[in-house]
């Protein structure tokens, strides 16, 4: 297991000898190392074992440090860092020579994010180099939104845990790019469409999937459990023979056909923020429980924050 603690010097003197730090943002955990450092890259992918076509998102203090890795901040996307930075949302941008090949998985973009969380914060403050830094888990897995997440899944790879408690959005950040200065939302997260659209009007929404994806996050099957899971719509109840072993992820209410204490329900109040807090510890829950087989789900609301929820379940459902 991880060393684990509070202290980001201990976080800044491994992450400056080359070493892997789990940090804590306002989304989910990040496995975070040197992003200028192509050997450091390459142990971020091998820890996770992530596929080297899924390009990383690269994590800084502030909008004008985040000048010194791209070529230029188009107008809208300066309004929109200006407004939302640090926040859980992720600006693809032309990259600079100086951002490995790696990390962006040989393409001319690089995501930039400067996360809202105080540890973080002053960690990448006092580095003199940016982070590349993936959510703390392996590859294709629910995510963590907690220290405790990271050392159950990767323990083993990382040199220190900074602990910075329950993550407070639950699900990733929203991915913009702004090609030909276009907006396009190609991830949906922890910022909702609706909230970017009041300050620099319509954006389009392309979520495909892709065999070499242009964004973290747009792989078809994703965020999934270990555990089958299945869409409400595609179960069939007849097919099973003991529901016992039939588990539920469900938004406000609990299904009645499943035992209540198998069920875990996002928000008693129909709330899609504490929904999206809750999601990835309630498919923990229920994935890590020795009497669930099948988990059965159905989607939120379509509002706000629903729509990443929609997402992930979208994703975590979906046949690789």
């Amino acid at each position: 297991m991880a060393k684990v603690g509070q202290d980001i010097n201990d976080a800044k003197e491994v992450l400056k000898s080359g070493g892997l730090v789990a940090i804590p943002t306002e989304t989910v955990y990040g496995l975070a190392g040197n992003a200028l450092d192509a050997n450091v890259v390459t142990k971020i992918f091998e820890a996770k074992q992530r596929p080297s076509f899924d390009p990383l998102i690269v994590h800084t203090s502030s909008l004008d440090k985040a000048r010194e890795f791209v070529t230029e901040v188009p107008e809208l996307a300066e309004i929109l860092a200006s407004r939302f930075w640090p926040g859980p949302l992720t600006i693809l941008l032309k990259r600079k020579p100086i951002i490995p090949d790696l990390v962006t998985s040989g393409l001319d973009t690089v995501g930039i994010r400067v996360p809202a969380h105080e540890l973080t914060q002053k960690l990448l403050k006092e580095l003199d180099f940016p982070l590349a830094a993936p959510s703390a888990n392996p590859f294709g897995y629910v995510s963590p939104t907690a220290a405790a997440h990271v050392n159950q899944q990767l323990g083993k790879e990382v040199d220190f845990i900074l602990d910075g408690g329950d993550c407070t959005v639950g699900i990733e950040s929203t991915i913009v790019s702004f090609e030909e200065s276009r907006p396009k939302v190609l991830r949906l997260g922890g910022l909702s469409v609706e909230e970017i659209e009041q300050v620099i009007g319509p954006v389009e929404v392309n979520l495909h999937s892709s065999s070499k994806p242009d964004a973290p996050g747009m792989l078809k099957s994703h965020y999934a459990p270990k555990t089958e899971i299945i869409l409400l719509d595609d179960f069939n109840a007849q097919s099973v023979e003991d529901l016992s072993s039939v588990g539920a992820l469900v938004f406000d209410r609990p299904l009645d056909n499943i035992d209540a204490n198998k069920q875990f329900l996002l928000s008693e109040t129909g709330d899609v923020n504490e929904a999206a807090r809750r999601l990835f510890t309630g498919l923990r829950t229920l994935d890590q429980r020795n009497d669930i087989s099948t988990i059965v789900t159905n989607f939120v609301p379509n509002i706000g924050l629903g729509r990443a929820i929609n997402d992930r379940i979208r994703r975590a459902t979906a046949k690789a």
